[in-house]
């Protein structure tokens, strides 16, 4: 009878174990679906001066799986960052791999007057170094305006970076992704520059439209 009931107990424990683990493989084969998206940049994207749930990279995150389109964002975004800050630090970043790649930077290099050459040069420099990592990553390249100080000259050569890095890396350029939001009072916070959460819902709602057939 002993014997019996051991067979038995072993039987359960098989098929309760064997359960468990079709239930994790089954989970991870579901999490694996899901496609990463770094959205890497600087303070405009990290959301300095709001939560981090109201940056565009979460809001963005919530509105493609609301979609029904299985993409988790994650948010590579430094304050303060340059072009030759995220040189440094683009390896990192993309360490976990990547499916979908966002860069998001120039402002700082405009701000600080950093030759158009040197940030034109860093781009690209992060770009392949993206692409040499994941081959298959879709990348895209978010347009980027200078300050009106800098003088109408810089700012003709400052953009012309975007639209001839986008052409010569082949990568899908973003039109500036701040239009409707950067210079309206009410949805900037105090010193003009960084989004309010009311700011970065219609960025969000400006890049969701623009990404729905591009990812």
């Amino acid at each position: 009878m002993f014997m019996i009931m051991k067979k038995y107990l072993l039987v359960v424990l098989f098929f309760v174990y064997s359960g468990c683990g079709a239930g994790e493989k089954e989970e991870r084969s579901e999490a694996g679906q899901m496609k990463k998206i770094v959205a890497f940049g600087d303070s405009l994207t990290a959301g300095q001066g709001v939560l981090p749930e109201e940056a565009w990279p979460g809001l963005l995150e919530k509105k493609l799986q609301s979609a029904g389109m299985k993409y988790s964002v994650v948010n590579a975004g430094m304050s303060g960052d340059t072009t030759s800050g995220g040189l440094a630090r683009v390896e990192w970043a993309i360490s976990g791999g990547v499916d979908v790649f966002f860069l998001e930077l120039g402002a700082n290099d405009a701000m600080r007057g950093v030759p158009t050459a040197e940030t034109a040069a860093n781009l690209r420099k992060i770009i392949r170094i993206v692409r040499n990592k994941n081959p298959s990553a879709k990348i895209f390249l978010f347009e980027m305006k200078s300050f009106p100080n800098m003088g109408k000259r810089f700012s003709r050569e400052f953009e012309k970076i975007y639209t001839d890095a986008a052409k010569s890396e082949k990568v899908t350029l973003v039109p500036f992704f701040l239009d409707g939001v950067a210079g309206v009072r009410g949805l900037n916070q105090p010193d003009g520059i960084h989004p309010t959460a009311e700011g970065y819902e219609i960025i969000t709602k400006t890049l969701f439209l623009f990404l729905q057939n591009k990812l």
